[in-house]
């Protein structure tokens, strides 16, 4: 392969004549050692600052219970006695039962704990940070709630819009602009170690534009981002459309054609929640409870937003987890948007036989996050389920035996980043949190490895109108590339290691020898 100029210039044979006219010029030649060159890595769906700010956070994903929770807490508050507030992540719902209240936590410290928990729609707050929060005389916000007793008091816990509306701007107004530059950094240093050159966040909003503009204005940023803009129910008509008229005005400045590197893409609209909650819409109850959950935003005014963020130019990525939100979503793109403009639905969790046709037929990138489907983190399915659906959970094979479009990405945050175990869960439906475990989720769906390569390079580059720029080399294209000491089979994902990242035709990182 020739790189010059940040672009590649040529891929062949050692023996070829190209090879050899480039012999005639200035040149470094750089041998790998036989190494798996492959694109560099685009994360299709992804969260920068709630990543960055992540890293930073207590990790309860270890945790099994409360006692283990409380315990990893008390350890970590004692350890930094002056932070102002206790912060937390990926704890998940099975961990405490269901049961996430403010009593469970008080008597750790006095300071404000929020616990994230793993999927990111819900906060799980102590006293001190409700009333940091000031949530009692709060009404719900439309599409969340705030959970609360027989008399009125909030609990603990803050879901959907609640979480993105009350929880993440105060915790991101607390936090300084340094904080915020310094965390997504390092989020962007991890990304190139993992072996990515490009991603789609999906959780884009005014603080954290703001932070990546401030950053941009300082330093070149080494990968290439498309953002979606999160735009949240409304009471009225009026003030959803003026979340969609503000995306509109930043993409006219930030498009593919003047800033194709950094750049607002579309909108992001969330129809559900998720199961392991009991927030994700379902066509039928949840087996454990009976509950039934209606999808988060109205049909006519889901429609009216697409209907106008299409005309505009955007994509529309609609978050779409249970069987009725997926028809919800597949029914109002088709409705409301133009042919062609590639607009997307993320997760695709639990879908119904026709769905996947339905994708192909409109061409909806389906958008899957196969670190989701790690047989560790979905073991309260059955139960939430049933076995019947179940059995249908995470159908990526069906998607692509139908001809869907395929963009792999990893949720981060709310899952592990690196992109080599997504693709052995992908590939294998096994445990890349614990390789030793038997267990696999609906192997009927695995997809072939070079399918799942595709889907998490050119495929999320496809899903984002970056495909005439990376996702494959070739000449012409951006000189995006990973060096992977590697073999090319499924079993052996997990022994695979990143050796280099190069951006632009610059390396971004060497793995230490």
């Amino acid at each position: 392969m020739i790189v010059r100029a940040g672009l590649v210039e040529y891929v062949g044979q050692d023996h070829d004549h190209a090879l050899s006219e480039a012999g005639e010029k200035p040149i470094e030649v750089i041998d790998l050692n036989n190494r798996l060159v492959l694109p560099g890595f685009i994360d299709g769906h992804m969260h920068l600052l709630l990543l960055g700010s992540a890293l930073q956070k207590i990790d309860l994903g270890p945790c099994e219970n409360l006692d283990d929770i409380r315990h990893t807490i008390q350890n970590a508050a004692k350890a930094d006695p002056i932070a102002p507030r206790i912060l937390c992540r990926g704890w998940m719902h099975s961990m405490t039962e269901g049961r996430a209240l403010a009593s469970m936590l008080d008597d750790l410290d006095n300071r404000p704990i929020f616990i994230d928990s793993k999927d990111l729609h819900s906060t799980w707050c102590n006293g001190a940070a409700l009333a940091e929060l000031g949530v009692q005389e709060m009404p719900d916000p439309p599409g969340g709630m705030i959970h609360r007793d027989d008399s009125g008091r909030a609990t603990g816990l803050l879901d959907e819009a609640a979480n993105m509306i009350i929880v993440w701007p105060h915790l991101a107004k607390v936090a300084s602009m340094d904080d915020k530059l310094n965390a997504i950094r390092n989020a962007i240093r991890t990304y190139s170690a993992a072996g990515y050159t490009g991603m789609v966040d999906m959780a884009m909003d005014e603080t954290a534009w703001q932070a990546l503009t401030e950053l941009r204005s300082r330093e070149v940023l080494a990968t290439r981002l498309a953002a979606h803009w999160i735009i949240t129910p409304s009471a009225t008509d009026e003030k959803n459309m003026a979340q969609v008229d503000h995306v509109i005005a930043l993409h006219k400045e930030f498009n593919l054609t003047n800033s194709p590197d950094f750049r607002i893409a579309g909108i992001k609209l969330f129809c559900d929640g998720v199961v392991d909650a009991c927030t994700a819409a379902l066509c039928e109850p949840y087996s454990s409870n009976g509950v039934s959950c209606d999808p988060l935003w109205d049909p006519e005014s889901l429609k009216q937003v697409i209907r106008k963020a299409d005309r505009a130019g955007l994509q529309c990525a609609l978050h779409a987890i249970g069987d009725a939100a997926v028809k919800l979503a597949i029914d109002s793109i088709e409705s409301a948007a133009t042919a062609g403009r590639r607009h997307r639905i993320e997760h695709l969790e639990v879908t119904s036989p026709g769905d996947a046709k339905r994708l192909s037929d409109l061409g909806i990138t389906a958008s899957i996050q196969a670190v989701h489907v790690d047989p560790t983190i979905v073991r309260a399915w059955p139960k939430l389920l049933g076995q019947e659906r179940c059995g249908r959970a995470f159908a990526y094979r069906e998607f692509l035996d139908h001809g869907a479009h395929l963009a792999l990405g990893t949720d981060a945050p709310t899952a592990p980043h690196l992109p080599l175990p997504n693709l052995y869960v992908a590939t294998t439906r096994r445990s890349a949190k614990d390789p030793e475990l038997a267990d696999t989720v609906n192997e009927h769906f695995t997809i072939p490895l070079a399918s799942a390569i595709v889907a998490a390079t050119a495929g999320s580059a496809y899903s984002c109108f970056a495909d005439t720029q990376t996702g494959t080399l070739k000449a012409g294209m951006k000189a995006d590339f990973v060096v992977l000491d590697m073999e090319m089979e499924a079993d052996k994902l997990l022994e695979a290691v990143v050796i280099e990242t190069w951006f632009d035709g610059k390396k971004v990182f060497e793995r230490p020898t």
